[in-house]
């Protein structure tokens, strides 16, 4: 057998009446969506349920799935206790995918479980599908930070594992949507919040899974999405099947965008191969940024790509570079991006070296190797990197935040002997406390202290 067919569902604990208390009223469609769609997999007659939830424990490097036997949880944290659950693990798909997925290349396993209990992310969808009927063995899985096309091949290895033990499977990718659709919810209001929701429902109505790949970063950690990397392992657990898609209902009246659909394998169809046309898509993309590159970003791809293949800093620059590289001297930060996301960013606030160029070239070796948020780049990683390089003009002293603009200005932050150091134009940084607040948190400097203010200006090259 293969997977029969996927849900995606939200996950609000309100909507379980014994935590609602009659307040669930306010978003029924999205119950009686959920019961549509329960009764759906009840219909598929699945031997185990694989569930994604963003509430699972998530690593930035490893794909976890839960092990042991089982598990219970309860609704104690939503004033709910009486409300429990026990499930049981199936093992052996449990291991199959392990499996699967270790011999395509991920990080996935067991190792790192911070809580046995049952993640609300995990429990809402169970409450449904039990009050449906549906009582079998499941698998939880948490998200990552790796790329959207990781998590799609995730997918592709537990539909593998599914075929190879001839397991009834069904997919619950449990997820929320924007929460940023009102001023007066929880989280507040951004507009990226709707127009993110209506472009995930509307690849929902579709079926177009492509779109769940292929959302522009910015566009979703400004909407402060929630379930987009569920959908995207669901996506690949149907990867080559033809689905019949329904979008059952969408709510945001909490402030936080609620969806629910079901989607029905009917048969193969090798249209539907996402990973393949994202990854094509992404190597087009890449392809033609690389070709655009000016000298200062020429230089800093070929500085790291010397070191992490060679172990060693480049020693000579390329001739007929422009003068304003060799012949000034200035602070330089080289900026990584991979697949959306920053991968490594290090530089000086001022000339340590002779010029422009060997600024550069030392930053970018940094850039990959020693920011201590993140493993050194890989080889494997090379042709999927991004660069830019901001080059900085001398810093200036302010006596007031009135002073600083975040699309004109960067700032630096001091105390003492510390410093924190925040880039110009930078994505989800909209406001002057945004940009003071993270460069002081980066020189670890509490807003107890007093400390200055420096501003200054960069010519980015991207």
């Amino acid at each position: 057998m293969a997977i029969l067919g996927a849900v995606i569902v939200p996950h609000p604990p309100l909507i379980i009446p014994a935590v609602g208390r009659g307040r669930e009223q306010e978003v029924q469609a999205t119950i009686d969506a959920y019961r549509t769609a329960a009764k759906q997999v009840a219909d598929w007659k699945p031997e185990v349920l694989i569930i994604t939830s963003p509430h699972q424990v998530m690593y930035a490097d490893y794909f976890h799935i839960s092990p042991g036997r089982g598990a219970t949880g309860d609704m104690a944290a939503f004033g709910a206790s009486e409300t429990k659950l026990r499930v049981e693990y199936d093992a052996q798909l449990r291991d199959e995918i392990i499996r699967c997925g270790e011999s395509a290349g991920l990080q996935v396993g067991t190792l790192g479980q911070r809580d046995p209990y049952l993640d609300h992310g995990t429990f809402v969808p169970l409450y449904f599908l039990r009050e449906a009927g549906v009582d079998c063995p499941i698998l939880r899985i948490g998200l990552s930070g790796f790329s959207p096309l990781d998590h799609y091949r995730l997918g592709q290895c537990i539909a593998q594992a599914v075929e190879n033990l001839g397991r009834r499977a069904v997919f619950i990718a449990s997820g929320d949507l924007s929460h940023k659709l009102k001023d007066d919810g929880s989280y507040g209001f951004a507009p990226e919040g709707p127009e993110f929701d209506r472009q995930i429902t509307g690849a929902m109505a579709a079926g177009d899974f492509l779109r769940f790949l292929t959302m522009a970063p910015a566009l979703c950690g400004r909407a402060a999405e929630c379930g987009l990397r569920s959908f995207q392992i669901m996506a690949g657990a149907l990867d080559g099947r033809a689905v019949e898609s329904k979008l059952l209902s969408y709510e945001g009246v909490t402030g936080v965008g609620y969806g629910v659909a079901t989607f029905a394998v009917t048969g193969p169809d090798e249209n539907r191969r996402f990973g393949a046309q994202c990854a094509e898509l992404e190597r087009a993309h890449l392809a033609e940024k690389k070709a655009s590159e000016d000298p200062w970003v020429k230089l800093a791809r070929l500085s790291l790509e010397t070191f992490v293949k060679t172990g060693k800093q480049l020693k000579h620059l390329p001739e007929d570079l422009p003068a304003e590289l060799t012949k000034q001297a200035a602070g330089a930060f080289v900026s990584l991006h991979a697949h959306g996301r920053l991968r490594g960013c290090i530089g000086t606030t001022g000339p340590t070296t002779g010029s422009v160029a060997w600024e550069i070239v030392q930053n970018a070796v940094s850039a990959c190797a020693r920011d201590p948020r993140f493993p050194p780049v890989t080889v494997t990683e090379l042709d999927s990197l991004e660069y830019s390089v901001d080059v900085l003009g001398a810093p200036e002293p302010i006596s007031s935040p009135a002073e600083l603009d975040v699309k004109k200005y960067g700032v630096i932050v001091s105390c003492g002997g510390r410093q924190g150091l925040l880039l110009p134009d930078l994505e989800g940084v909209d406001t002057v406390e945004q940009q003071i607040d993270i460069a002081r948190q980066k020189g670890g400097i509490s807003s107890r202290e007093r400390y200055t203010l420096e501003r200054f200006k960069v010519v980015r090259h991207t």
